[in-house]
């Protein structure tokens, strides 16, 4: 591992050229994102639903906190955007790992490493191991002993950083992806015979003009807004903001973005709790971009990676260059940069760029993939030779170099000038410009060419409200907004540095967080 770092170590002269091209996915009716108001308590004509926590989202933190509210006797409803065919949010068709650290001193040090620079409280990171070391018990009570404790894969995804030797993931004793942990958890909460209702997303959260307290939420259903009584309290786990590009133009400054997860991830909930008062926390933050393609009218980008078996193809910016080794592996979406992990500009538009033999040399995305968007869900199954692909207009096709270069947008004389470059390096063995393994180096020259443009996706966002090891939601001032909570990638803890598994872990930590303190609640009526 430590040789292969070395090799894909990003220098300082090329830093500016590089960009991660490594990866961690129809378009949707009512995907986009709406602003969001606080409604006052005096506005609610009558409840239509009343129960003593309400949960918006159906993912792993919504999962699990409504498992840890009804066994300590809560009645819990929970709101689900999504339709019954398409719930879950992002720990559906993620690999179903969980991050369960088995040492409490080892956790603290590593999380506290990850972050880095960007510190979290400490008794949040308290709060949150004392809860993920136990994850492991936890759920093996929950899913009936069918799950499984190991090392993550050859150890943590940082292991240079102290305290990295308890990094342990969690799962399904069947193995990783097919949403297999999401269900087992489904199947807990149907079994606790909670009631969910689905294509019901929340809007706004209703407040108590006096007190600050949440007093419940109104959906909207079928265009019509419902009004849903929480007697104790309400969880967000809604999710981060990866399909709503106006805040990833804002927050993350790049033009665009897609999810590799659920497109029903647009801000929601973030949107609802900075109008009651939340600060926001980790905006910035995000596991990604990577480079991917989005089939127009789609809303997700196609999950891991673009990829040719024979390594015949290169990327090429906006200025027609090369500016990466395409095969450069990153942690969730940074790389290493002089001591530290950063992540890459990407010159936009980017175009993956091979010819007639990278065409036929196999499908550009897997067609079994067991997790993302596109696997799970879409279930799409990419051609073998792209030849289906071609013929919807996704990949551009010429015979000359020139010619592509024209429709992509390029200049031609740069192109012909990459690609020759490029040939010269395959001949010789040797990629001179960013070290691309010898045995990916395949010559771009048999003629006709073709072109994809590629755009940042992403995992997941991190950002979100702040909140306390509670999982109480915060103020402005950092003060608790009254019974109002929120877990799971919803304001994330992880404000830098990202550890594989761990914001299904932080689903099931804080899930178990939110659900406990909303139960010990006392009823506001």
């Amino acid at each position: 591992m430590n040789a292969e770092e070395k090799r894909n170590r990003v220098t300082r002269r090329n830093f500016l050229k590089t960009a991660t091209a490594s990866a961690g996915t129809a378009a949707l009716a009512g995907a986009g994102s709406r602003g969001a108001d606080a409604a006052q308590q005096s506005q609610v004509p009558k409840w239509d639903y009343e129960s003593d926590v309400v949960v918006l989202g159906i993912g792993g933190a919504g999962l699990t906190s409504a498992i840890a509210a009804r066994d300590l006797g809560a009645d819990v409803l929970i709101l689900e955007k999504a339709s019954e065919a398409h719930a879950g949010g992002n720990s559906r068709v993620c690999m179903q790992g969980v991050w369960c650290p088995p040492n409490l001193s080892e956790a603290l040090t590593y999380q506290k490493a990850l972050n880095g620079r960007f510190p979290v409280p400490d008794e949040v990171f308290q709060s949150y191991h004392e809860y993920t070391t136990k994850s492991f018990e936890w759920l093996k009570k929950i899913c009936s002993g069918k799950i499984s404790q190991r090392p993550g894969s050859n150890g943590a995804e940082f292991p240079e950083l102290p305290g990295s030797t308890s990094s342990y993931m969690c799962g399904s004793e069947e193995g990783w992806g097919y949403s297999r942990l999401w269900k087992m958890l489904k199947e807990a909460v149907d079994k606790r015979q909670v009631k969910i209702i689905y294509e019901t997303p929340g809007i706004e959260l209703v407040q108590d003009s006096k007190s600050r307290e949440i007093h419940g939420v109104i959906a909207e259903r079928q265009g019509k807004k419902i009004y849903v009584k929480a007697k104790k309290g309400v969880i967000l786990c809604t999710g981060g903001y990866e399909n709503n590009q106006e805040m990833i133009r804002d927050y993350l400054l790049l033009p665009c973005g897609y999810p590799f997860g659920s497109p029903y991830n647009t801000g929601d909930g973030i949107k609802m709790a900075q109008a009651v008062g939340a600060d926001l926390w980790h905006m910035a933050n995000l596991c990604g971009p990577v480079l991917s393609f989005k089939a127009p009218g789609f809303e997700w980008a196609f999950g891991a990676g673009f990829t040719l078996p024979a390594g015949g193809y290169i990327f090429v910016a906006n200025d027609a260059t090369r500016f990466v080794n395409e095969n450069l592996p990153g942690r969730h979406g940074k790389v290493a940069y002089h001591g530290t992990y950063v992540q890459p500009p990407l010159p936009l538009p980017v175009h993956a760029v091979f010819d007639e033999i990278g065409r036929k040399s196999g499908p550009l995305y897997r067609t079994d993939e067991f997790w993302c968007w596109y696997g799970v869900i879409e279930k799409y199954k990419w051609s073998a030779d792209s030849s289906v692909e071609l013929q919807k207009g996704w990949i551009l096709k010429a015979d000359t170099i020139r010619e592509l270069a024209s429709k992509m947008g390029k200049n031609p004389d740069t192109l012909e000038k990459t690609l020759a470059t490029w040939n010269r390096s395959c001949a010789a063995g040797n990629d001179s410009e960013f070290s691309r393994p010898k045995e990916r180096m395949v010559p771009i020259q048999t003629p006709p060419y073709y072109a994809m443009e590629l755009v940042p996706a992403f995992v997941n966002t991190l950002g979100g409200p702040r909140h306390n090891g509670r999982a109480q939601v915060l103020d402005t001032n950092r003060k608790p907004i009254p019974r109002l909570y929120s877990a799971g990638e919803l304001g994330s803890i992880f404000s830098y540095g990202y550890q594989g598994t761990g914001n299904f872990g932080e689903c099931v930590a804080f899930g178990r967080i939110a659900g406990e303190h909303a139960v010990a609640e006392k009823p506001w009526a």
